[in-house]
């Protein structure tokens, strides 16, 4: 546990006095006659001496937990996503044509797609990405999963594999209005420029309204620089899952030229996962590929992350004090 403010909790060295004023309290010459509401209660009370002490235990406790309440502690706490967006980028070029995942790559990548959207919540809004030498936005994100599914089914496969282009298109959809230009990252000065909303960075990994879910089975051979889109992301706090699919030398069976291109870049990937705070994962097999859509899914439902909990505290030091009051009347007729 935490806390916002520390310099608070010099106020717990209060509490000792709590009980010391009690006991004074209970040693207080008290008066020759009690009043009650009713003799069954005065019998009650003397019948149970062990009584008169928890009301003001429960009021204690309350003082105690409002005390802490006031240096805000904060903690880890799993809580529901919160997020609104998830945009999937799949990559389309043409080494997914490759058999080493049965049937192919492509054909694997589609279903566990479809596999993805049954386990992300309704509510919550997912984009497409398609990307091989360049990156274009085959849904943009909506919670219409037949228009969804439809996207994946129309996947037509390309030469080249632009995986930054893809990153910073995805942070194009996630963020309209900061201006980004693909085509002016990609192309230079001779595209007009577009104005560009200046934004603080933030930490990676803090920005909780959106994430991205990036497969690709090679390496980047156009388009914006991995790193660099991955740095965007970053300083956005927008968090890369990164699957890379494939067996290291699936591509050979194919006879395709220029293999090295057609190898996954395992170090680039892990990289663009670690810089953004998100996670890389690898699929061997459609199987493998399958379980990992399904563990996103899943995971993308519940977010562990730090939360103030001086609401909480505070709701229960009520409760306590309702409590005691409650049982305070109940016994004695009076709250004392």
């Amino acid at each position: 546990m935490n806390f916002l403010w520390p310099q608070n909790l010099w106020l717990l060295l209060a509490l000792p006095l709590l009980p010391a004023l009690y006991l004074w309290l209970l040693r207080r010459p008290g008066k020759a006659a009690l009043r009650v509401s009713s003799v069954s209660i005065a019998r009650r009370a003397a019948g149970r001496p062990w009584r008169r002490h928890i009301p003001p235990a429960l009021i204690g406790l309350a003082l105690a937990v409002l005390l802490l309440s006031l240096a805000r502690p904060t903690a880890r706490v799993t809580l529901p996503w919160l997020s609104s967006t998830i945009m999937l980028a799949i990559d389309v070029s043409l080494s997914m044509r490759v058999r080493d995942v049965n049937p192919t790559r492509m054909v694997a990548a589609q279903e566990a797609a479809r596999v993805f959207l049954q386990e992300v919540p309704p509510n919550i809004q997912v984009g497409i990405v398609t990307f091989a030498g360049s990156a274009q936005v085959a849904q943009q994100a909506t919670i219409d999963r037949p228009s969804l599914i439809g996207a994946i089914d129309r996947i037509q496969m390309q030469s080249g594999t632009a995986i930054g282009s893809a990153i910073v298109l995805c942070l194009a959809e996630l963020f309209p209005d900061h201006g980004l230009d693909l085509g002016e990252m990609t192309f230079g000065s001779s595209r007009r420029k577009t104005a560009t909303k200046p934004f603080t960075p933030v930490a990676p990994g803090t920005y909780e309204s959106a994430a991205i879910i990036l497969l690709s089975d090679g390496r980047r051979t156009t388009g914006v620089d991995t790193l660099q889109a991955a740095k965007m992301a970053a300083d956005r706090g927008v968090r890369v899952y990164v699957v890379g699919l494939g067996t290291p030398d699936g591509h050979l069976a194919e006879g395709d030229g220029m293999a090295i291109y057609l190898q996954l870049d395992e170090p680039a990937l892990r990289e663009v996962a670690r810089m953004t705070g998100g996670e890389y994962y690898h699929a061997g097999t459609a199987e493998d590929l399958r379980r990992v859509y399904q563990s996103l899914g899943s995971r993308l439902q519940i977010q562990t992350r730090e939360t103030e909990l001086t609401g909480v505290l505070a709701m229960a030091a009520a409760i306590l004090i309702v409590a005691g009051s409650a049982l305070s009347v109940l016994w004695f007729g009076r709250v004392a």
